[in-house]
């Protein structure tokens, strides 16, 4: 079996989660059209016969405003010494600029080979992809290989795969058959319900939003039931005007954001999920060093 890990590195917005979505074959990695929506370094597991590639997807690489901005920053980096392969993504409906070659440069500074994969082909023309493939050494530096694909279509995935293949060692099957994501369940039920809300505020809470689930510890006054995990959920905002906006006039948005969260969240792990749900405001919250550190921005 050939087996390794490959990093998903690039700006904001350039498809990389959409990307490993794609690749694993369902949903591991919240998406939205939202800059900077990933925030931790998340893995996904493709398994096939021939191979395990474990992808990880990374917080877009910016110039940050915010201490938790550095942070993600961080922790994009670190993953480039940690990998057997880089995937530096561009896309193919937008010239190269600052923060493309920015982030080539990045996959430059180590040893460990970089493919340039040119994203959302299906947004562009075909002469417009040529371009970039054309001029992509010129404007980005040389690559071990170039590929271009849709993300959202999954038209040329299965070549960048084939490309991964072809360059990755003989390992061992370092997850499980059917494993698909090494991330828990109170990780996965947090960025549900943060994906939720982004989706419903949109403007009104650009970046200001954590989600934090823990499991809510078994009641003894409560009748067990094997098949329904209970998760208390944690939402916090910066500023009192963000709360009411998160609850939403009767409570609709909160209610909407958590049943449909809820709801993925069952399909995903094929089990009843019960939601207890808080929003708190922690005003500051991306610029206190201390509120980072409990909320697992840790810069490690």
């Amino acid at each position: 079996m050939k087996s390794g890990f490959v990093t998903l590195i690039g700006r904001p917005n350039v498809g990389k989660s959409t990307l490993v979505n794609q690749l694993v074959g369902q949903k591991v990695v919240i998406v939205s059209d939202r800059p900077q929506t990933t925030r931790a370094a998340i893995r996904g597991v493709r398994t096939t016969e021939a191979s395990q590639i474990v992808f990880v997807d990374t917080p877009g690489l910016h110039r940050p405003r915010t201490l938790l901005g550095e942070r993600t920053n961080e922790r994009a980096r670190a993953t480039l010494r940690e990998v057997d392969l880089v995937c530096v993504v561009v896309e193919a409906n937008a010239k190269y600029g600052p923060g493309d070659r920015f982030v080539a440069s990045l996959a430059r500074e180590v040893d460990t080979p970089a493919i340039l994969v040119v994203n959302k082909t299906d947004a562009a023309r075909s002469d417009a992809v040529f371009d970039h493939l054309a001029s992509a050494a010129a404007e980005l530096g040389e690559f071990e290989a170039y590929i271009p694909l849709s993300a959202l279509t999954g038209d040329g995935v299965p070549a960048l795969v084939e490309e991964l293949e072809a360059r990755l060692d003989e390992g061992p099957q370092y997850f499980p058959d059917g494993m698909v994501t090494d991330q828990p369940e109170t990780f996965l039920a947090a960025e549900l319900v943060r994906e939720q809300l982004l989706q419903m505020a949109r403007e009104e809470l650009p970046h200001s939003i954590a989600v934090t689930v823990e499991e809510m510890d078994d009641d003894p006054a409560r009748p067990a039931r094997d098949d329904l995990l209970r998760l208390a959920v944690t939402i916090r905002v910066e500023r009192d005007s963000q709360k009411g906006i998160v609850i939403g006039r009767g409570g609709e948005v909160l209610k909407t954001a958590c049943t449909n969260a809820r709801r993925e969240l069952e399909a995903l792990l094929g089990t009843r999920i019960h939601m207890e749900t808080r929003v708190r405001v922690d005003r500051d919250w991306q610029r206190r060093p201390q509120a980072l550190d409990r909320l697992g921005f840790d810069g490690s």
